[in-house]
């Protein structure tokens, strides 16, 4: 937890420095240190000031800040920093579209400090006509704060996931538990998760419940039982555990993994058949006789039903596919040869080229696509046209060096706003791979958006659409796109559509991932990975692939190289 908490003070450190408008490198320093330390896996706590140098990103500095928190549970730059600059105004920065300097100004004119008092000013048309603030500016503003607040019950997956195997791993290691496992929506890897269920079986329940309730994090014990508790940690997530029978462990996993709408329909065949299901069992109903739940297989099993996976119990069709036995067999994590969206330090990554070849092999894959931006996004130090045939120049001799993992020469193109792209046919046609996003003009009108997608998909050089809502979970809404057109349109021309598994990302959202199943659109999962640690995020996109009902031939990099580069490049245009 201690990454966690170190993680959100550099980002909080920039945040307050951006809202003083303070030097871009500095800030950029922090973010990349805070993102390197979140998805480092393993504790900081555990390492030398040497080995937390060796952390991209970490310098002498930032390596005394690390120590400084774990000694003291402060640092004093951030301490001073929020005497200098309210620490409430970060909360203002979550809001859409309400960047570093509008904060600063409005904080400057009106004193603004929380979202509340923003929100009265933005509803009495108080705010427009300030510098860069507009009705439609106004209007945005109380959207964006709409949408925080429908998303501050929820949280993405990508933030709970990591949590939550913290969680158990401190209980497996502390508690006397015999079969532990995370239930709830984290088990069906929805997008964003409320809290976070545990199921244990134990000999000694209520030294379980002692050891829960007193865990580091903790700040609040909501209930305390002989078999079951509940406790706040200390960032407002809700834990609960359940401690059951062996012989109902089963049943009662099934029970809290849900969906709520996929147990009833369990029940409801159930109770057609004379038995009942709760999380203690599933019983013959005349004789209350106990016909299974050691193992959650019993309960589908009685049902005569096909083993559900997880991730498809939400009422979505897997019922009347499983009684048919017509589920399809889901896509693994192993069946993942390669990765077709990565970023060297030739942009805004952080691995050289022979860095991503290493971290690919460890990683079990066959190829990557080196996809670093393009010149039109400057923040990410796109490369221009010259830069990017340098590069190719260098893939091609680490290529002719090593066996190991076969780099892709690739880019990931600009979609301007009128539709263009920012490198012409005849250098993407020397590419491999080539991916076109949108980076900009997230609030053109959805005819607009669609239009530019479209036009991109028409060119025969794009081999895949990036990111193809735009949407950030929690912060960001998908802009507004058609998503309709742009699947049928990636149908008729052959363009990859990309499950970007990025857990703020995980876009296209499973509803579209199954839609694109049904028109057989080629689908890629790639990581969008900035640094070696975010190669792991791949098992994000596989769920979203499960969860849209997919299998390993729908998915372009499950296979070898050669055949993925021949479909990519013969687009029906």
């Amino acid at each position: 937890m201690k990454n966690a908490d170190i993680a959100q003070i550099f980002n909080n450190i920039a945040d307050l420095l951006e809202i003083k408008n303070e030097n871009p490198f500095r800030i950029r320093a922090y973010r990349r240190a805070a993102l390197n330390i979140a998805e480092l896996g393993k504790d900081v706590s555990s390492l030398s000031a040497e080995e937390l140098q060796e952390i991209p990103g970490i310098g002498r500095d930032l390596a005394a800040k690390i120590g400084e928190y774990l000694k003291t549970g402060r640092v004093e730059a951030y301490e001073k920093l929020k005497q200098e600059v309210p620490e409430t105004l970060i909360e203002l920065l979550a809001i859409p579209g309400l960047g570093p300097r509008t904060v600063s100004l409005l904080y400057a004119k009106f004193d603004i400090k929380d979202v509340g008092s923003l929100e009265k000013l933005a509803r009495e048309h108080k705010l427009s006509g300030l510098p860069g603030i507009k009705d439609k500016t106004e209007a945005g503003i109380i959207k964006g704060i709409e949408l925080v607040r429908r998303h501050s019950a929820r949280h993405p997956l990508g933030k709970i996931l990591p949590l939550a195997n913290q969680l158990r791993g401190y209980l497996a290691e502390t508690a006397p538990v015999e079969k532990l496992e995370i239930a709830g929506s984290i088990r069906r890897w929805k997008e964003t998760i409320r809290d976070i269920d545990i199921i244990s079986t134990s000999g000694d329940p209520d030294a379980v419940m002692k050891v829960f309730t007193r865990m580091p994090g903790v700040s609040q014990v909501l209930a305390k039982g002989p078999t079951k508790s509940s406790v706040l940690l200390e960032d407002g997530i809700q834990v609960d555990i359940r401690v059951v029978e062996a012989d109902s462990f089963g049943a009662a996993l099934a029970y809290f993994t849900g969906s709520k709408a996929h147990n009833i329909r369990l029940r409801e065949i159930a109770s057609k058949a004379g038995l009942k299901i709760n999380e203690y069992g599933i019983f013959r109903e005349k004789d209350n006789r106990k016909l299974g739940g050691r193992e959650e297989e019993d309960i589908y099993k009685v049902l005569g039903l096909q083993f559900v996976p997880p991730e498809l119990r939400e009422d979505m069709g897997e019922v009347e596919a499983a009684a048919e036995e017509k589920l399809p067999s889901l896509l693994e994590p192993a069946d993942m040869k390669g990765d077709l969206h990565v970023h060297s330090n030739w942009s805004d990554g952080t691995q050289d080229l022979e860095g991503l070849v290493k971290t690919s092999a460890e990683k079990g894959y066959r190829y990557i696509a080196v996809t670093d931006h393009s010149k039109g996004l400057g923040v990410a130090r796109g490369l221009s046209e010259e830069r990017i045939l340098e590069q190719k120049k260098m893939i091609d001799a680490i290529n002719r060096k090593t066996g190991r993992v076969r780099i892709l020469t690739g880019a990931e193109i600009n979609i301007k706003s009128d539709g263009s792209l920012d490198f012409d046919d005849e250098l993407l046609r020397q590419l491999d791979v080539v991916i076109a996003s949108i980076h900009s003009g997230f609030r053109q009108s959805s005819e607009q958006i669609t239009k530019r997608i479209i036009a991109a998909m028409k060119n025969p050089n794009v081999s895949i659409i990036g990111h193809p809502t735009g949407r950030l979970l929690g912060e960001r809404e998908a802009y507004e796109v058609d998503m309709e057109k742009v699947l049928q349109t990636a149908a008729g021309t052959g363009t990859a559509i990309e499950i970007n598994a990025y857990p703020l990302r995980l876009d296209l959202s499973e509803a579209n991932v199954r839609r694109a199943r049904e028109l057989k659109v080629p689908v890629v999962i790639s990581t969008d990975a900035h640094n070696s640690a975010q190669f792991d995020n791949m098992r994000y996109g596989v769920a979203v692939a499960r969860r849209g009902w997919l299998e390993k031939k729908d998915v372009l990099n499950t296979f070898e190289s050669a055949r993925v580069l021949k479909k990519l490049k013969n687009k029906r245009i």
